[in-house]
């Protein structure tokens, strides 16, 4: 069906960040006294809200993360994205065949409002993304998998939930928008088909996602 609504995810659909922040979050966390390998921060936080962060190492260990934790795992995030972060591979063609098609888009990420900013002025995308296509979970309280990011964007946006889809890369953001009401398309590159059960449908490279936004 065509969509009145693309709902893109950021990290790792838009910007090919899930790499870099989950590399810096599992050696910030075990440097605090967390351990937590580079594969244990992709099965517990990615696509989540930093509040998942805090409530699930206070819930482990019983011990808080410290007052500054968001302002320097972001400062060393930032840093990183001004020296690696690339787009993610064939998404400009994807933009550029909804603008063409006149199918509305915006984006809609667990990430701060300044994280998406950073990451869009570093690779270019900041071009395709004014400030009426940004959504973050800072607008709402609540990250996924909570359904009210994605519900807020497309009441933002004019669009009623079941006219919307939702392009994902986590678990937790597949089950946000199957919450919402929504279509979800799951990206594979980097999480296992198996892992995005529920999803409307998968792809493995973005030059098959415009075909299913049709």
């Amino acid at each position: 069906m065509r969509y009145d609504l693309v709902i893109f995810d950021n990290d790792g659909v838009l910007v090919d960040s899930e790499p870099i922040s989950n590399r810096l979050l599992a050696a910030y966390l075990t440097e605090l006294g967390h351990p937590t390998s580079y594969e244990d921060s992709l099965r517990d936080y990615m696509g989540a809200a930093m509040h998942r962060v805090h409530d699930l190492i206070a819930e482990r260990t019983g011990r808080k993360l410290p007052l500054d934790f968001d302002d320097v795992f972001h400062g060393r995030v930032f840093a990183a994205f001004e020296r690696e972060l690339k787009p993610v591979d064939g998404i400009v063609g994807v933009l550029e065949k909804l603008a063409a098609d006149e199918v509305p888009y915006c984006v809609a990420s667990s990430g701060s409002h300044e994280r998406i900013r950073v990451g869009h002025r570093t690779t270019g995308l900041d071009r395709w993304f004014d400030e009426g296509r940004i959504f973050s979970s800072e607008d709402v309280g609540r990250g996924k998998p909570a359904p009210d990011l994605f519900l807020h964007a497309a009441e933002r946006m004019g669009v009623p939930p079941d006219r919307c889809v939702v392009v994902e890369d986590s678990p937790l953001g597949v089950r946000a928008a199957l919450a919402a009401g929504m279509d979800v398309y799951g990206f594979t590159a980097m999480t296992p088909a198996v892992k995005l059960a529920g999803a409307t449908g998968l792809f493995g490279s973005m030059g098959e996602l415009a075909g299913l936004l049709v």
